[in-house]
């Protein structure tokens, strides 16, 4: 008699964050969810994670909507499930108590029938106030273990035994769960690890729960890590469809169904109709311009766990922004930021704390400027580390963010700023004249400004699709740049142009384009005695604080640019008067260009 193996789809969540940086539009994939539960799959990975914000920041969609449809699709029987990130719940900056239980409250008005709840620092007490919310909201509870593979040399942390000693502290803490994961978002973990682990929750735990293990193929081990967790006890693995799986996705449901023949466990499948419903799905994405790296194992992941959810949305943000050029420094000084970090785990918002930190160091020189997340999170403001982080780290985000370290509960901190839960939101909607409605509240709660300006009607769809009209020799992308296949004295390139930048073959140049009898001298001075004030970096206009007219102190914030996650004050540099603000909020913009002038 074969074991039955339980899998979740993860194509529809997880899928799309590893591939498409999570940017997919309800109405493109409802035809492949659609035939996937014809099939007659039954549990399905559909919200939460990326895949909330990514849906109000670049889809112009409303997340709720999309978890209420894919519920009425699926019936009342289909275990539709999301993913929460502890008290961060589905953003990169963490909530108090009562967005928590909001969260919890409207994911279950919505459809969702279980939470997934990690926390990214393993850190119990921010699972403390997130699980019991989903609990009480009469949601199923999957209380999560985060895994990775440390870089060689680093030791303190991420062992079996470290494991098990903070499931051990999930029983203590009596967190109310109905089913325990451990979750490798890197995929990353050496096998015979992720055996040991799973044997040890399966002793500690007993027979009875329910043990899941998650991973990604990103490394190249996700099978033989999956073969290991089934060995050892587990009862559940996460597995996708194609055209987003295998690469930096989960493994395909046919390469484990393949991988298990002979074995004594089964998926109980029938191959056939998964074959059909991958034809649909690969219909359904056709058009979606697809990253090489989501296809590729990346040996260099074990030294710089960068996830898959992660990896490519952040060489779609470079490419996007004309930097692809610098990935292989960044991914290389990610290893050096992981070890000085405290071995948090390398899974959102931890990573991305990790990737913006590493992007800082290659383009400003190293620690020179600490990304807001990676400070705070040295700090103790996401909660404690596995291991303490690197002392004179800690000075650099001290003195450079002006806070003192802390070992405070990130929920108590949080429940007494006045600028996070639910009365800040009411007060954000109210001065937009913005219906007060819970939705809304969350929405502006999670999603701030971006939030703000879709609830206003004034968000942009900016998913990447390929332009068919040009017979795929073109492609959009984010910032309205195209991509042109170049031969050039018998030699192919690939060239993007946008603007003043042109990405050849992956290297960055400024280039200037003008008729030959149109091209006037220019000395580059500022005209008159108005102080040209440019972007530093490609990025997007998040928030305007002064207007025109306005008089500003020398070193005044005056924009605010968004790129790679993170928000770029541009200060003024020096005292006088706006005299233009030359972009929008919203507006896409290059380094170089002139966003205001002070007079």
């Amino acid at each position: 008699m074969k074991k039955r193996v339980h899998f979740m789809i993860t194509a529809f969540r997880d899928g799309f964050q590893s591939v498409y940086g999570a940017r997919v539009l309800t109405k493109d994939f409802l035809p492949a969810f659609e035939a996937a539960v014809q099939a007659g799959l039954t549990h399905f990975e559909i919200g939460g994670g990326a895949r909330f914000q990514s849906l109000y920041f670049y889809c112009n969609e409303d997340a709720f909507q999309m978890m209420k449809t894919l519920r009425e699709v699926a019936g009342p029987d289909v275990d539709l499930q999301t993913l929460a990130r502890g008290v961060n719940v589905v953003g990169l900056d963490s909530q108090p108590r009562d967005v928590i239980k909001l969260h919890a409250k409207l994911f279950k008005k919505y459809g969702v029938s279980t939470i997934r709840n990690f926390d990214a620092l393993n850190d119990v007490n921010n699972l403390i106030d997130s699980g019991r919310a989903i609990v009480e909201a009469g949601l199923r509870h999957e209380v999560v273990v985060t895994m990775m593979e440390l870089p060689p040399g680093c030791e303190g942390a991420h062992t079996p035994e470290f494991y098990i000693d903070t499931l051990r502290q999930i029983l203590d803490a009596g967190i109310p769960f109905d089913s325990v994961c451990f979750k490798d978002a890197s995929g990353t973990s050496v096998p015979k690890k992720v055996h040991e682990t799973i044997k040890g929750a399966r002793k500690l735990l007993g027979d009875d729960v329910h043990l899941v293990f998650h991973s990604h193929e990103t490394a190249g081990v996700s099978i033989a890590q999956y073969m290991a967790a089934l060995e050892a006890g587990a009862d559940q693995i996460d597995l996708s469809l194609a055209p987003v799986s295998g690469g930096t996705c989960q493994p395909d449901v046919l390469t484990m169904w393949h991988a298990l023949r002979g074995t004594e466990f089964d998926l109980g499948i029938d191959p056939y109709k998964i074959m059909e419903v991958e034809e649909v799905f690969k219909e359904c994405m056709a058009d979606y311009f697809k990253p090489p790296e989501a296809l590729a194992v990346e040996p260099r992941i074990p030294f710089s766990p960068m996830p898959g959810g992660a990896l490519t949305a952040n060489t779609q943000m470079l490419r996007d922004n004309g930097l692809m050029d610098k990935y292989p420094d960044i991914i290389k000084n990610m290893e050096e930021v992981v070890r000085r970090g405290g071995f948090a785990t390398s899974v959102t918002p931890v990573s991305q704390f990790y990737f913006q930190q590493a992007f800082n160091n290659t383009l400003f020189g190293p620690w020179t400027k600490i990304a807001e997340g990676y400070g705070k999170m040295v700090l103790g403001y996401f909660g404690k580390t596995p291991v303490p982080p690197d002392p004179e780290i800690v000075k650099i985000a001290q003195e450079q963010l002006g806070l003192e370290p802390t070992t405070e509960k990130v929920v108590d901190i949080n429940d007494r700023d006045p600028n996070k839960g639910i009365e800040a939101a009411k007060k954000m909607l109210q001065e937009a004249g913005l219906p007060v409605t819970e939705e809304n509240i969350f929405i502006a709660a999670t999603c701030k400004d971006k939030g703000v300006m879709f609830l206003k009607g004034e968000a942009k769809v900016n998913v990447r699709k390929i332009d068919r009209s040009k017979e795929g020799k073109e492609e959009k992308t984010a910032s309205g740049a195209k991509v042109y296949a170049v031969t050039l004295g018998g030699k192919s390139y690939k060239v993007k142009v946008d603007g003043s930048t042109a990405v050849v073959n992956g290297r960055t140049y400024t280039v200037e384009v003008k008729e030959a009898e149109d091209a006037p001298a220019s000395s580059g001075a500022p005209s008159g005695e108005r102080a040209q004030v440019t972007a530093p970096l490609p990025g997007l206009v998040l928030r305007i604080p002064v207007q025109e007219g306005d008089h500003v102190e020398d070193g005044q914030e005056i924009i605010v640019l968004e790129a790679m996650k993170m928000e770029n004050p541009i200060y003024a540099p020096k005292a006088g008067t706006v005299a233009a603000i030359l972009v929008k909020q919203g507006d896409h913009v290059k380094a170089g260009d002139v966003l205001v002038e002070i007079e």
